[in-house]
């Protein structure tokens, strides 16, 4: 194809655009709407992973060792521990450690009264786990090493964990692919009736030799553009509105801050993606209408 037919080609896909403005407006608003709800869906869903994924590495189980065995015996134990596969990483806590963690709430007097011999707490491990739906046998195994006394029960935080997790990826997962659907059919039916508004002109192109692809190419161009300025306007909606969302949200709840993605981690991906999505369903949805109405509806008009 020569230079000069690319140019007139995007040249004709610019004209569709403002010869059919207001179809187009109306395309791009219903587009953004339903790219920033798509956006919307996906951010939660990538924040709710990231603040599940950092709670569960704060989640912590507490080994409780035997109080009669000596410190050296309790190093030794720790070994086992780590043998265990779903073991991420295990830290030793002395019986002094441990006292020294109650200090605050028991006051001086009192911790001072329990050093050396009046010591009543154990030496003890805190255990991270690499996977938390395997909670309960990975407790089971610990509590079969000689000299462990008892292992703190956190099975219904961990398995309320892994089933939010889970009903978060599947719920964003639909929203998203449900949205785009509609995305998708807006896209096809907007490059639809532009084709149908211009039947006569395509008609008069097929009749001097145009080809069905040099038919389609303006309009592809058409709806590649809608996309990308929806993906772009939808993208500037999220960025503008995650700052104040994010910054409400954590003043309910502290641990949102410190355990979500920053603006600058998610900008450039999410221009990016919106940006390509909008594009890809501009792509999808006018190849889609444009070969129906040729094989179909065109077929009469342009003599086939």
């Amino acid at each position: 194809m020569k230079l000069s037919s690319i140019g007139y080609l995007f040249k004709e896909g610019f004209k569709n655009i403002w010869n059919n403005r207001m179809m187009s407006l109306a395309s791009v608003v219903v587009l953004v709407s339903c790219l920033i709800i798509t956006g919307a869906a996906a951010l939660i869903s990538v924040n709710m992973s990231t603040l599940i994924s950092k709670v569960g590495d704060d989640n912590q189980i507490t080994v409780f060792l035997e109080k009669e065995l000596s410190d050296l015996d309790s190093v030794r134990l720790g070994s086992e521990i780590g043998k265990i596969k779903n073991v991420e990483s295990y830290r030793f806590n002395s019986r002094s450690d441990v006292l020294k963690e109650y200090r605050k709430s028991l006051g001086d007097d009192i911790y001072e009264s329990m050093q050396g011999d009046g010591n009543p707490f154990g030496n003890e491990y805190k255990v991270r786990l690499k996977d938390l739906s395997k909670y309960n046998d990975t407790v089971t195994q610990i509590q079969k090493i000689e000299g462990i006394e008892k292992v703190s029960d956190r099975s219904d935080v961990a398995g309320k964990l892994t089933k939010l997790n889970y009903f978060v990826t599947i719920v964003g997962s639909w929203v998203v692919l449900i949205l785009a659907v509609v995305t998708l059919f807006i896209i096809s039916n907007t490059i639809k009736m532009t084709m149908y508004s211009r039947r006569f002109e395509i008609s008069i192109m097929k009749s001097v030799g145009a080809t069905n692809s040099f038919v389609r190419i303006p309009f592809i161009i058409e709806a590649m553009i809608i996309g990308l300025l929806s993906g772009l306007l939808a993208s500037a909606a999220l960025l503008g509105m995650y700052n104040p969302v994010r910054n409400a949200a954590s003043g309910i709840i502290g641990m949102i801050a410190d355990s979500t993605l920053t603006f600058d981690q998610i900008w450039l991906p999410a221009l990016t993606v919106m940006s390509v999505i909008g594009i890809m369903i501009g792509l999808i949805g006018s190849i889609i209408s444009i070969s129906r109405y040729l094989n179909k509806e065109g077929g009469s008009i342009i003599g086939k």
